[in-house]
């Protein structure tokens, strides 16, 4: 589905029960990913910030996506268990401009060191709380009730830092050509989603499948 179709603007996603699967429709056919069907090479390589030696492994996402709130546990047990030469992050998409308030908000989440303790319960909020946090004052008041300070998130919600990284995400969303959410880039390389995939939990392998290339000099 497309980027700028904002109500859909997800990536197709198999049920959680469907996690205990251990093979992508590729293997199933006896051969490993394919380039243009499972995943797509970038005609231009993106960005990356990982440093030199590592391998830099992308989630786009979008906190008001259902299917980016069902991927979660999924990507984040798979972070867990990632070899030490891969680095991990998340990038928060923006296709329409009110989208932008929740980019600020996962990075000035990431500024206040808080994503590891937040990230899962912003979506929490947002997908069984019903709560709708779209906008700045909204956003800072759910904040201060998980007992952060309201002004200082509302003073990196509004930092220049901040915005430097919501224009760079946008910029890399684009690098990536990215569709729909939740998706994944590999080494500033490599693009997959559901869609392609046919389910999260293929892209994961897909991913690792990735990984092993760029490790192997491919």
């Amino acid at each position: 589905m497309k980027r700028r179709d904002f109500a859909l603007a997800c990536g197709s996603l198999i049920g959680a029960g469907a996690w205990a699967q251990t093979t992508t429709p590729a293997q199933v056919m006896g051969r490993p990913p394919q380039a243009g069907q499972e995943y797509q090479p970038l005609p231009k390589a993106a960005p990356v910030e990982a440093p030199t030696g590592k391998i830099e492994v992308v989630e786009f996402f979008w906190y008001n996506c259902p299917h980016c709130n069902a991927f979660e546990p999924l990507l984040s047990a798979w972070v867990q268990r990632l070899p030490k030469d891969v680095v991990f992050r998340r990038v928060p998409v923006a296709f329409r401009s009110d989208f932008q308030a929740q980019q600020r908000l996962y990075y000035a989440l990431e500024a206040m060191g808080l994503v590891e303790k937040l990230h899962a319960k912003v979506f929490q909020a947002i997908h069984v709380e019903r709560k709708r946090l779209e906008k700045p004052e909204a956003m800072a008041d759910w904040v201060a009730a998980q007992g952060v300070d309201k002004a200082k998130f509302m003073e990196n919600f509004n930092s220049f830092s901040v915005a430097s990284k919501t224009t760079r995400a946008t910029q890399l969303t684009a690098a990536y050509n990215v569709e729909g959410v939740p998706a994944m880039g590999v080494a500033g390389r490599f693009y997959t989603d559901g869609t392609m995939a046919k389910g999260m939990e293929h892209v994961l392998q897909v991913v690792d499948y990735l990984v092993g290339e760029v490790r192997k000099g491919r």
